[in-house]
Parts: structure tokens; C-alpha cells; sequence
């Protein structure tokens, strides 16, 4: 008698595991949980690391790679320099590939010739021209899709400058919405 075995499918889009039909809140501490190593890692409301960047005694790195809790490489960072100006292209992977399709998303920073106030950003997404997803960052008059705020106990005290609390709205891309505060980690040199 023959026995018959599931077999894995061969392209599994782990896109959709990090979508949520509700409000997730992460605590994002800006360290590597790696010893004497940069980077960043996220934890779920229960506790469970979600999301992590190691970059291995490198700070201020040109490349970076926000990975989930088994290490699969999900965006890749790369800071572009020319000279006044500063860009970032993020590059989706699927199942630790580059995706066919080129740079998910673009941030580029406005140019800021005197003083170093509020950092403003140009981000462009869908750099891949897939048709079937759009994202709506902060809207002028909308309301926004995700927040990140210096997280603190209940009684109000902060745990400090590295951890933070991201509120991610529902039916969002948690790993764009991380890949994105990575850069933004990057564009004030914390990574």
C-alpha cells in the first residue's frame, strides 16, 4: 500500500503572516540581542521577538537586513550617497531571495542645509510597479497607519532614548512598517 506525504509547496509568500485584522502593538528596543553587535530587535505584545536586525560590530553600516525570529532575511537596507543628498532603497525578499521585481520602497531625505530639526522624508512605495498593493503611509487629512513613541512604564516613566513602542494599524504590512523605522534608525544614525 502506497503512503502518501503533504509535500511543501516550493513558493510560500511570507508577506501575509505579517498582516493583522487588528492593532498590533510592538516594543522596538534598539539594540542586537547579540553580544557586542548593532542592529535592533522588536517583540510582540506577548513577549516573542518578531522582527531583528544584527549588524555584527558595524554601526553606521551602508546595508542592513531586517530579519524575522528564525533569521529569514525579509527586506534588505542599502543607504545610496550622493553627495548632499541621502537615499535608501528597500529590497523585499521572499524565502531569503531578492524579489524579480527591484526595490520595494525609496526614502529619500529632504536636503537640510543649516540645522538638525525635524527630519523630513520623501518615501516612494511600490518601486516594484505591482498594481495589487498600495500602502498610505500618513495621509494630509487621513489618519496614520502606524505610530512610534518612546515607550514607558504604566506609571509614566521611560525606559529610555532605545525603546519604543510601534502601534501598527490593522490589515498593514508589519515588516514594510519595520522595515521603514529601520531607515528612519539609519537616517539619525542609531544603527
Amino acid at each position: 500500500m502506497a503512503k502518501i506525504h503533504p509535500r511543501k509547496p516550493m513558493f510560500i509568500d511570507n508577506s501575509c503572516q505579517y498582516l493583522s485584522s487588528k492593532r498590533e502593538i510592538f516594543t522596538v528596543w534598539m539594540k542586537s540581542l547579540v553580544i557586542n553587535s548593532n542592529g535592533c530587535t522588536v517583540f510582540s505584545s506577548e513577549g516573542k521577538v518578531v522582527f531583528r536586525v544584527d549588524n555584527y560590530q558595524t554601526r553606521r553600516s551602508r546595508q542592513v537586513q531586517l530579519m524575522n525570529s528564525c533569521g529569514e532575511v525579509l527586506f534588505s537596507l542599502k543607504r545610496k550617497t550622493l553627495q548632499v543628498f541621502r537615499s535608501w532603497d528597500g529590497h523585499k525578499l521572499i524565502n531569503s531571495k531578492f524579489n524579480k521585481d527591484g526595490e520595494w520602497f525609496k526614502v529619500k531625505r529632504k536636503c537640510k542645509l543649516f540645522g538638525r530639526g525635524i527630519v523630513n522624508c520623501h518615501v516612494v512605495l511600490g518601486c516594484n510597479k505591482i498594481k495589487s498593493s498600495s500602502y498610505n503611509i500618513v495621509g494630509f487629512e487621513g489618519k496614520s497607519t502606524f505610530k512610534v513613541t518612546q515607550k514607558q512604564s504604566l506609571g509614566g516613566v521611560s525606559f529610555g532614548d532605545d525603546v519604543l513602542t510601534l502601534m501598527v494599524e490593522a490589515h498593514i504590512d508589519q515588516s514594510l512598517i519595520m522595515a521603514l523605522v529601520i531607515v528612519y534608525g539609519m537616517i539619525n544614525d542609531k544603527m
